[in-house]
């Protein structure tokens, strides 16, 4: 028996229990409490990832400052740069890792909730109803009935996190820019030309200091796939909510359950800080 058709078999036991208190609508519940306890037991995972984007938020400035410093030289940059995370005990790919490992279990719960049959066998949960509306169908399927309210409900929550996390994000941008932006100035002493470094002062005549806090380290180790995460996670919630308009409605209901979790849980790993970027030290 492969993973999906034991984890479906598991989702239908449990829908069952769920029956004599919700009737009808117990595999949709199902669907909603199952994504909620398989989140809950990778948060541990969120938590580690939330580390890593806070350690390569506070080594920002000086990841930068490296950068400047070392600009002419980029294998002397890199050497620099890992020793700096080293020396941090942090690692430029510490908030990727455990994203990654949680995808496959993200892929094998949505294959269960968004495929017609599994192994070879009709899915039973595709069968049941919430409130009327098949757990099988798409919007497209129910458009201008009745049955069509429960996805416009659907949308409404996927659109509101999607809003919410955009918002944070850009938030969260604009801070970056401005500890960038002080970062560099700290490191242009006045009365200094710009451009000119100082016999053992460090810093690379190739360029001024702090010149490289308002962009990506490109040499540092990950920086182009962290950069990269950066700017598309903002719009991740937007394309769950097309790819809700496509899949069936148990499918719907898990990508809404996950988005619900990931922004409620965003928000409390980083309360109280950026998400990006951090002050200059």
């Amino acid at each position: 028996m492969s993973f999906s058709a034991r984890l479906l078999s598991l989702l239908t036991d449990f829908s069952e229990t769920l029956t004599p208190l919700l009737g009808a609508s117990a595999t949709a519940a199902a669907v909603v409490l199952a994504t909620a306890a398989v989140r809950l037991a990778l948060h541990p995972l969120a938590r580690a990832a939330a580390r890593g984007e806070k350690a390569r938020a506070r080594l920002a400035p000086k990841a930068a400052a490296v950068s400047a410093a070392h600009g002419g030289d980029p294998e002397r940059m890199r050497r620099e740069l890992t020793a700096l995370y080293a020396n941090e005990g942090a690692s430029p790919l510490a908030g990727c890792l455990p994203v990654l490992v949680q995808l496959p279990v993200f892929f094998l719960m949505y294959r269960v909730f968004s495929s017609a049959e599994v192994d070879g066998r009709a899915n039973a949960l595709l069968r049941d109803s919430l409130l009327g509306t098949p757990l099988g169908a798409r919007f497209a399927d129910v458009a201008g009935t009745p049955q069509q309210a429960v996805f416009w409900v659907l949308f409404a929550v996927l659109g509101a996190v999607g809003l919410w996390s955009f918002l944070r994000a850009r938030k969260a941008a604009a801070g970056a820019a401005g500890a960038a932006e002080a970062t560099g100035a700290a490191g242009t002493s006045p009365g200094r030309r710009p451009g000119r470094g100082r016999a053992g002062d460090g810093i690379s005549g190739q360029g001024r200091p702090g010149a490289g806090a308002g962009r990506s380290v490109a040499g540092a180790p990950g920086a182009g796939v962290g950069a990269g995460l950066a700017r598309a996670l903002p719009w991740l919630s937007f394309g769950t909510l097309l790819t809700a308009a496509v899949v069936p409605l148990a499918a719907g209901l898990y990508l809404a359950t996950a988005a619900v979790w990931t922004a409620a849980e965003r928000a409390l790993l980083h309360r109280g800080t950026a998400e990006t970027g951090a002050r200059p030290e």
